[in-house]
């Protein structure tokens, strides 16, 4: 009898404001009502579920997606680091220490894609060298100031494969998109060497070590233990 009551008061109430009302019955524990507002919490909480999965999956797609643009992009240079650093050094004689090819367009300067290669003269001064990644040729050139010219001429002392001899090693691993001297072994064992990434069509970026000596490459873990790391702190 009251649930009768209840519902007659918000119905008249409904009429009256020109609205619409919804009656909660509360008179006993098996009440109809009840387990009506239970359910349909839980098929919202259902829904809400399956959209978050939904939306993971799609920025799993994503990453693929964006890790097979990257690989196609770096594919598309049609110059090598090799072949980047030999045009860099005609350019500014000395020794390459780096060589990364920057393939995104539309950058805050103004600047094209294109290979940066970072060169040590003999005379101390650094260079800065950039290569159109599709003729080779030099689209400009500036003079940098360096603070570890000591340590690179360290580390490279008695070496015997220099930068574009590392990037052609790690070439059968993928598409070189930078080498690198880390010329205090910190990424690695305490000793100097070539850093190279490459990249390969649906394949997340691979880290590569070669030996300054040797040319022996080996996979490069670091990087993966200093994530995990930071990922425990």
């Amino acid at each position: 009898m009251k649930r009768n009551i209840v519902i007659a008061v918000v119905t008249a109430a409904a009429l009256i404001g020109g609205g619409t009302a919804t009656a909660l019955a509360t008179s006993g524990d098996d009440d109809p009502g009840t387990t009506r507002q239970a359910d349909v919490r839980a098929a919202d909480d259902d829904a809400n579920d399956d959209a978050g999965a939904r939306d993971d999956d799609g920025d799993d797609a994503d990453d693929s997606r964006d890790r097979d643009d990257d690989g196609e992009r770096a594919a598309s240079a049609k110059v090598t680091a090799a072949d980047a650093i030999a045009s860099a050094l005609k350019k500014a004689p000395g020794t390459a220490v780096s060589a990364e090819l920057d393939d995104e367009d539309g950058d805050d300067d103004g600047e094209r894609a294109a290979w940066e290669v970072d060169v040590l003269a003999g005379d101390g001064t650094w260079h800065s060298v950039r290569i159109d990644p599709a003729d080779g040729k030099v689209i400009g050139s500036e003079t940098d100031d360096e603070d570890d010219t000591d340590e690179v001429r360290a580390a490279l002392k008695g070496s015997s494969v220099d930068a574009a001899e590392a990037a052609k090693a790690a070439a059968g691993h993928g598409t070189v998109t930078s080498v690198e001297l880390d010329d205090d072994g910190h990424y690695g064992d305490g000793k100097a060497a070539w850093e190279v990434e490459t990249r390969s069509s649906g394949k997340a970026e691979q880290d590569w070590r070669v030996d300054l000596k040797t040319g022996k490459v080996t996979a490069d873990r670091s990087h993966d233990s200093d994530s995990d790391d930071s990922d425990d702190d």
